[in-house]
């Protein structure tokens, strides 16, 4: 299938997958608040099965894998330790959960490199490189991931759900006339046409967001 189908295909998913993104940013800073007011151990795993998967992504494609391959994991694992101690200086008003915990996972990366040269010169340039204007990261690392499962999932669907899906995104037909075009009923290709949505959706893996 042709790129420009593939990026219509994703613009459509993302205008549905950006309301699932606000009901989860609203879910996860209710999570902080619990664990910042009773430190609820069930809000707290919510917190890290999501996020810790993102941080240590953060940590190897920032480069700290090259001074250790354990890094990128003792980096979730002290992030997760401030959040636990620092859920309290969370405020919804400021920022989203992502884009506090991702100034969390900055810092430590670079607390954990300052130990790793404490006893050298100043820290190289390319060590503590800028991300002053990468304020969601985590939403690069999620964007990429979802684009790759795409590409290779609009490629896996079935024939007749991948015919239909390229003659309705990239030939920009209404489901009626790829209805008419293939001799089929409507409500055949409307289904076929929600059941390749639903897979990709799936595939991109809501739960990661």
């Amino acid at each position: 299938m042709a790129d420009s189908a593939i990026k219509s295909v994703r613009d459509n998913i993302g205008r549905v997958m950006t309301e699932q993104q606000i009901e989860l940013r609203e879910h996860f800073a209710n999570q902080l608040e619990k664990v910042a007011t009773d430190k609820d151990t069930r809000a707290f795993e919510a917190i890290y099965s999501h996020f810790a998967p993102l941080i240590k992504a953060f940590g190897v494609s920032s480069g700290l894998s090259y001074q250790g391959d354990h890094l990128p994991e003792e980096l979730v694992q002290e992030v997760m330790l401030s959040i636990w101690r620092k859920a309290h200086l969370f405020d919804r008003r400021k920022a989203a959960p992502s884009t506090w915990i991702f100034t969390i996972a900055r810092n430590q990366r670079i607390d954990i490199l300052r130990r790793l040269r404490k006893y050298q010169n100043d820290l190289n340039a390319d060590d503590v490189w800028d991300l002053t204007s990468d304020t969601d990261l985590f939403g690069e690392i999620r964007d990429t991931r979802i684009q790759k499962n795409v590409n290779k999932e609009l490629r896996n669907l079935p024939m007749d759900q991948k015919q239909i899906v390229a003659k309705v995104f990239l030939e920009d037909k209404s489901h009626q006339e790829v209805a008419n075009e293939l001799n089929l009923p409507l409500g055949t290709v409307k289904s076929r046409v929600r059941l390749a949505m639903q897979k990709l959706k799936l595939t991109m893996g809501v739960n990661e967001l």
